[in-house]
C-alpha cells in the first residue's frame, strides 16, 4: 500500500509530537524524524521542519521523554532532554548529555512500527538529531542491522556505552560539528567509523556546535537529504525513484 501520512492519534499517548506533512497532497515516500537538542522541546523542530519544506516528507518532531527539573534549568520555561537520567558533569558545570538512551530507543521503536503500520519501510525513515537529539538517533541505528535513510547529527556523538564488536550499521551516517567542538572529536568520528559502514564527517569553520545559521552550513545537510530520500520527480508515473 502507498504510505500515508501518520496522524497523532495513530502514536501512544505517551510519545509527545508535532507532525508537518508534505507540501504535496500526494502520499509521502519519506519521514525525517526531528530530535531536538537537550533543554528544548519539539516546538523549535516543528519550526525546522515547516522551513525546511521537503517534498515528499512528511516531518514528525518528537519531544524527549524527560523533563528537566528547573533546579537545573534554573527557569520555570518546560525544558526536556532524551538521557534516562539527568546527570552533572562536574568539570564543566553541565549536565552531561551522555546519560543512557534506553526510553528513547523504545520509544524510537515504536515510532517506527506505527511509521511501518502507516505503509513506510525503515529504509524511508531519516533522521536529524541536534546534541543529545542526535546521540540518541545513532545510539538507536547502530543497534539495528536494518538500513535506515540515514542520520544527520549536529553536534552529537555516539554514546560512551555503544560497543563495537558485531557488523557495522547499514544507515549513513552525516555528523556534522565545530571546529573547536568538544562532542565532535577524531575519537568520536573514529567511533563512529567502527560502528557504522558509511560516514560522512563535516567541520565546520565556526566553533560551536550549533545548528545551521548559513547557506553554506546547510549545505551539506541538503546534500545528505537529496541523496537518501526518495522521489518520484523526473520518474515515469507510478514509478519512485530509488
Amino acid at each position: 500500500m502507498a504510505p500515508r501520512v501518520p496522524s497523532t492519534s495513530d502514536f501512544p499517548p505517551s510519545i509527545t509530537l508535532s507532525i508537518t506533512p508534505p507540501p504535496s497532497v500526494k502520499p509521502p515516500l519519506n519521514t525525517l524524524i526531528l530530535l531536538h537538542g537537550l533543554g528544548d522541546t519539539q516546538a523549535s523542530f516543528a519550526r525546522l521542519a515547516r522551513q525546511l519544506n521537503l517534498p515528499e516528507t512528511v516531518c514528525i518532531s518528537l519531544r524527549g521523554p524527560n523533563p528537566i527539573p528547573p533546579l537545573f534549568t534554573g527557569s520555570d520555561t518546560p525544558a526536556f532532554h532524551w538521557g534516562d537520567d539527568v546527570l552533572v558533569d562536574e568539570s564543566r558545570g553541565e549536565i552531561d548529555p551522555d546519560a543512557g538512551f534506553g526510553t528513547i530507543t523504545r520509544v524510537l521503536g515504536d515510532v517506527v512500527g506505527v511509521l511501518k503500520e502507516c505503509g513506510f519501510d525503515e529504509r524511508d525513515v531519516t533522521f536529524l538529531g541536534f546534541g543529545q537529539g542526535g546521540m540518541a538517533a545513532l545510539n538507536f541505528c547502530s543497534s539495528r542491522l536494518v538500513e535506515f535513510g540515514g542520520v544527520i547529527s549536529v553536534g552529537g556523538k555516539m554514546p560512551s556505552s555503544f560497543s563495537s564488536s558485531g557488523p557495522k550499521a547499514k544507515t549513513p551516517i552525516l555528523l556534522l560539528g565545530g571546529s573547536k567542538s568538544t562532542q565532535v572529536t577524531r575519537s568520536a568520528v573514529d567511533a563512529l567509523k567502527a560502528k557504522f559502514a558509511e560516514v560522512e564527517y563535516v567541520k565546520w569553520e565556526k566553533p560551536e556546535d550549533t545548528m545551521p545559521r548559513s547557506r553554506e552550513e546547510m549545505l551539506p545537510i541538503m546534500r545528505f537529504l537529496a541523496r537518501r530520500l526518495r522521489s518520484r520527480a523526473g520518474v515515469p508515473d507510478g514509478a519512485v525513484e530509488i
